[in-house]
């Protein structure tokens, strides 16, 4: 984790938000406990609500579950405050006492990573370890760890995060997105919160989402809404002083080479590639793996060691590669080739600027 005391997602403080509206069906979203009684999520989450409950760890060890109360919801912002008002257990009040760090991004030409964790409707599942009186199956919602890409630039005149990660499956539903319950879920870059999950725009495609930018909340909040949420969320007092991140390579960046990595890399190393590369659709079919290899130093598809297991197969490519200089930018070249321009890929080449700036040699007299 960086160094400036940032701790990032913490899974055991993402909540689900279930909302008994006071007419219609029950819903629910996503949403991040920043407090020891506070979860912030969006305010479209829990309007009209006339019943609010928040549950954590759901069908684990640790779950809980209370009642909660709205007391703050910003429609301008789509940002809300939820007061946790049941008991809340004494294992857990430790680990939520101080509050996260909030994050500006830079509004430049850059393509940063993000994540964010809540539960969609996709996930929905069925339990067969719990039957209905109609002898039907129980359902329970999984949860999502939604990783990706954000381009900063996007959705200017929206003035929202666009965030690029990898889509469902399907899209069955003509009324309902597969992405529904996601919002609320907090956006994370480097340690920090940088925004909140609000919309599945359909137009837009199976994987992009919107998210409220935390670095425009100062302009949307009045004072005193801004006075609640620095109380009890943790919130700066001014947007000059939230995080700056790290920012990453532009998109127009040349690729990282990495030909001068070392062939004795210890695995460890190269995990960040390989969840990278497992994640592309090129790499995890193994047809397009075999053109891949084919396409670069033959000397690699013949001398990897190779496993029926993805995650293994990969490590192994990657140390073959290494003992061939400039095979492994090869093969990323291939996969950029067939996967063209994707979060995907972004994603990928994100890990390699990464590893070749762990592992650059350091010039002449330095």
């Amino acid at each position: 984790m960086p160094g400036d005391g940032r701790r990032g997602l913490d899974p055991v403080r993402v909540a689900e938000v279930l909302v008994r509206p006071s007419t219609g069906a029950g819903r629910r979203g996503s949403g991040y406990r920043v407090a020891e009684r506070w979860v912030l999520t969006c305010a479209h989450v829990v309007h009209d609500a006339d019943a609010l409950r928040v549950r954590f760890e759901a069908d684990r060890a640790d779950e809980w579950t209370a009642p909660a109360e709205t007391v703050l919801a910003c429609e301008k912002a789509d940002v809300a405050l939820v007061r946790i008002t049941g008991p809340v257990p004494p294992g857990v009040h430790a680990e939520a006492t101080a509050p996260p760090v909030y994050g500006a991004l830079p509004d430049a030409d850059v393509v940063l990573p993000c994540s964010a964790m809540g539960f969609p409707r996709f996930k929905l599942r069925a339990d067969r370890m719990r039957v209905l009186d109609d002898g039907s199956p129980s359902q329970y919602r999984d949860s999502c760890h939604a990783t990706g890409m954000t381009s900063v630039l996007s959705n200017r005149r929206e003035g929202t995060l666009e965030l690029a990660v990898s889509p469902p499956e399907s899209d069955p539903e003509k009324d309902r997105s597969p992405w529904e319950g996601m919002s609320g879920a907090a956006v994370w870059h480097d340690g920090t919160i940088v925004g909140l999950v609000t919309a599945h725009h359909r137009t837009d495609g199976l994987g992009r989402l919107a998210a409220v930018r935390v670095d425009r909340l100062h302009d949307l909040l009045t004072p005193a809404e801004l006075a609640v949420f620095e109380r009890h969320a943790g919130l700066p007092a001014s947007a000059s002083a939230l995080a700056r991140p790290a920012a990453g390579p532009g998109p127009a960046d040349a690729p990282a080479g990495l030909a001068h990595l070392p062939d004795g890399l210890p695995l460890r190393e190269l995990n960040g590639l390989v969840g990278a590369l497992t994640a592309l659709p090129a790499v995890s079919n193994p047809t397009t793996l075999a053109l891949l290899l084919d396409s670069i130093d033959p000397m690699v598809a013949a001398m990897s060691p190779r496993s029926p297991s993805l995650r293994p197969d990969v490590f192994g490519i990657l140390r073959t590669c290494l003992r061939y200089p400039g095979s492994l930018d090869q093969l990323l070249e291939a996969i950029r080739l067939m996967e063209g321009d994707s979060a995907g890929v972004a994603r990928m080449d994100q890990e390699a600027v990464e590893l070749s700036r762990r592992h650059r040699r350091p010039g002449p007299g330095r």
